[in-house]
């Protein structure tokens, strides 16, 4: 197997392998087009007007939500896109990619703002995760050669790099507040594959809490809207629930599946009562309580696996990027009133 996709397979960016399994079409799910490659990361704007899409295309994608069609193409990576955010304003978008390049972008204009680099000079460094702090002065990001890096967004250079990590930082997420950065990786210790996720504090760097719960590499760290939560899932096909605060998981969430997992994208609803994870590899998605860790809905309809999931700000809809190299948008509301009537 060539390095590219062993590198694939260790990020939890699966490779298209095999037939894909049709699935039922559900209802009140909007499908965008127009991706030459598997969809990687969904961002969605902070106004919910519009979703951004990377891709193995090399590009990213702006759509209307409101009508699906594609507003605009941001083209300038040289290699698949893996890591897309909105800036908190909504006016600026940033992407990372396997060209060792960050970029930010004027989402208004489609022009490119800015590069950011870590300029490995004897390695191929790919950044795996990108995400602004919430007063939108400073970018984290996660690449694959341990790195977790905090940008200054105005400048462009590097305000600080916390270490710790031993090995691919393949999730960032800043804390509500802005305080505190949590950032998960896949690491080996004596010999075998572990998932450590780390607190920061999101100023200074300095570590603040190492988590480890899971068996396997981290897939995607995410805080509740509250602060109070992280959810951080695993390719052990589990989803713990984190008590911030107490440094301890408070719930767990086995998420059903027959086959090995490549990815385990989570989300939480602006409320902070439901959960949404893919699973059942390839296509679908289950919702959860928060609560009670009992599932609410499952949704089908991507025929390949499920790379990323991102919910709108009213939380009533849920956009989701899959390696059959479309994006959909979800009716949550209509999918948890059909679980209901059941």
């Amino acid at each position: 197997m060539k390095a590219s996709a062993l590198f694939l397979l260790s990020l939890g960016l699966p490779l298209l392998v095999g037939e894909g399994v049709a699935a039922k079409e559900p209802k009140d799910v909007l499908i965008l087009s127009g991706h030459g490659g598997q969809v990687y990361p969904v961002a969605v704007a902070p106004d919910g007007k519009t979703l951004a899409s990377g891709s193995a295309d090399n590009t990213v994608i702006l759509w209307d939500l409101a009508t699906g069609k594609k507003l605009r193409t941001f083209t300038g990576h040289r290699g698949f896109v893996y890591a897309v955010a909105f800036s908190p304003d909504g006016k600026t978008l940033a992407s990372g990619g396997i060209d060792d390049t960050l970029r930010l972008w004027d989402v208004g204009s489609g022009k490119a703002q800015a590069t950011f680099s870590t300029k490995w000079a004897q390695s191929n460094n790919w950044f795996t995760a990108v995400a602004f702090s919430p007063d939108g002065k400073t970018l984290a990001s996660g690449d694959s050669d341990d790195a977790l890096i905090l940008w200054d967004v105005a400048t462009g250079k590097e305000k600080v790099r916390p270490t710790g990590h031993t090995g691919f930082v393949t999730s960032v997420a800043f804390s509500p507040d802005g305080k505190t950065l949590a950032s998960g990786s896949w690491e080996r210790k004596k010999g075998k594959d572990i998932g450590v996720v780390k607190l920061w504090d999101a100023d200074t760097g300095k570590e603040l809490a190492t988590l480890t719960a899971n068996t396997d590499q981290v897939s995607s760290v995410a805080f509740a809207p509250d602060g109070k939560t992280l959810a951080v899932s695993s390719l052990d096909k589990t989803v713990n629930l984190w008590d911030v605060a107490k440094r301890k998981v408070r719930s767990s969430i086995t998420v059903p599946s027959e086959r090995f997992l490549f990815r385990l994208p989570v989300a939480f609803t602006p409320d902070g009562k439901t959960l949404a994870t893919a699973a059942d590899n390839p296509g679908v998605i289950k919702l959860w309580d928060v609560d009670t860790g009992k599932e609410r809905a499952t949704l089908t309809g991507h025929i390949y696996a499920i790379n990323s999931l991102a919910f709108t700000p009213d939380g009533k809809k849920l956009a989701s990027g899959s390696n059959d190299e479309t994006v959909r948008l979800w009716d949550i509301g209509a999918a948890l009133a059909e679980k209901s009537e059941r």
